[in-house]
């Protein structure tokens, strides 16, 4: 008996001893310690190159903040790691250098990573502040991201579909590319910094053209390309699931995603997106780019302004990645149109957008259920009909509608009759 409790006691002692504070730098304990977990204690940690997190079960966690210095470095870097573990950590950027290009998290090449209980905060970025790239089974859970986004230029020269470059707001939460297995729950994701303001507007010149090809893009209107601005200044995400034909088995579910431009951003096949919670965000979601078998299922979409759910292809959209088999049950769109952004789009919008392609070869969207959900407008509605559906050509395929509850807006239910 006092032989296991020795060996207990010093297990315990063992464990204490992993701790940045005996060490140099985290970077030095994480090197001195392959494969462990270290602990952080309470405190601010200066940083000014990234940490570099690889390997077999490695990792850091404990109640620390780290702050980076360098606005040309993310603040952890995990690559190629199977069973990595961040937990409970703080990090951030001091004032005067939280704008960058960088992330917070960025994760490429994992397997079954662990992010939980991290708060991001002040990683104002056009990337994302949590970013996992080209990983399998990873899990981010109840990390807050608070302040993700800054003001940058969206260049899109160098494609023909658009051809001209133009001053936003970027940046992106949660961002997971080329990504299969992904669970996202229980985060809490909000900007309080950019939010669209008239005054923002002015003040950094949003929606202005810098820059335009001689030749009009492809899929751009001639009206669109004479105006020299555009709308659409608020970019990035709330969260994002891109790459089409990769990404793959995502469940986002339970978080909560305020004032961010776009809420939830799909180009993914297989996701389930549950109960969660988007608020005044001028989109509340959207699935295209050739998203397939999409269940979206008892979300709360409050006060969003340009749509709350929207499926359309794309121009990633081609005859092998299409949209559709989907199922849209049992949520809620409230308020909407009386988010911040609803200067910028009007009362023409639609709380429900089904649509047809960027581009005139896009396959129609196909096959999609639309059941017991409820658009709830008190007072004077704020959009033009509750559903609106593309027509053309390539006009949504294969719609059923059944026991939904959807207040008419000001000139009525749908622009078409809903097909049962």
């Amino acid at each position: 008996m006092r032989h296991l409790l020795a060996l207990m006691l010093l297990s315990h002692a063992s464990a204490a001893d992993l701790s940045v504070a005996a060490y140099a730098s985290i970077q030095v304990a994480l090197d001195a310690n392959a494969n462990r977990m270290i602990f952080v204690p309470a405190g601010d940690y200066s940083i000014t190159e990234k940490i570099r997190i690889r390997g077999e079960r490695s990792g850091l966690y404990g109640p620390g903040r780290i702050i980076q210095q360098s606005a040309d470095q993310p603040i952890i870097e995990i690559e190629n790691a199977n069973g990595a573990e961040i937990r409970d950590l703080t990090l951030t950027r001091p004032e005067g250098k939280m704008e960058t290009n960088k992330e917070g998290i960025l994760a490429i090449k994992c397997r079954d990573l662990v992010i939980e209980n991290v708060r991001v905060i002040d990683n104002r970025t056009r990337s994302g502040a949590i970013t996992l790239r080209e990983s399998k089974n990873s899990r981010v859970s109840r990390c807050v991201v608070r302040n993700y986004m800054r003001v940058t230029i969206d260049d899109r020269t160098a494609s023909k579909d658009w051809g001209y470059a133009f001053n936003c707001t970027d940046g992106t939460g949660i961002s997971v590319s080329y990504c299969t297995g992904t669970l996202i729950e229980g985060n809490r994701i909000i900007e309080e910094n950019l939010i669209p303001t008239p005054e923002i507007k002015a003040m950094h010149k949003l929606g202005d053209y810098v820059q335009k090809n001689t030749e009009k893009g492809a899929i751009m209107s001639q009206q669109a390309w004479d105006a020299n601005y555009t709308d659409n200044w608020q970019q990035g995400s709330g969260l994002i699931v891109t790459a089409p034909e990769v990404s793959d088995l995502t469940r986002i579910l339970g978080n909560h995603i305020e004032n961010a431009a776009q809420g939830i951003d799909l180009h993914s096949d297989h996701v389930i997106v549950a109960n969660n919670v988007i608020v005044n965000s001028f989109m509340g979601m959207k699935a295209m780019h050739g998203s397939r078998n999409v269940i979206i299922t008892g979300n709360q979409f409050v006060k969003n302004c340009l749509w709350a759910i929207g499926l359309m292809p794309g121009a990633a959209a081609h005859a092998e990645n299409f949209d559709g088999g989907s199922i849209i049950a049992n949520n809620i769109i409230s308020e909407f149109g009386y988010g911040d952004a609803h200067w910028i789009w009007g009362d023409e919008r639609s709380p429900f957008k089904f649509d047809t392609g960027q581009q005139p070869d896009d396959p129609p969207l196909t096959d999609v259920i639309v059941q017991g959900n409820i658009v709830h407008c008190i007072g004077k509605p704020r959009y033009k009909y509750a559903v609106i559906i593309g027509g053309g050509p390539n006009t949504p395929r294969g719609m059923h509608f059944s026991n939904n509850l959807l207040h008419p807006g000001t000139q009525g239910i749908s622009n078409t009759e809903l097909p049962p």
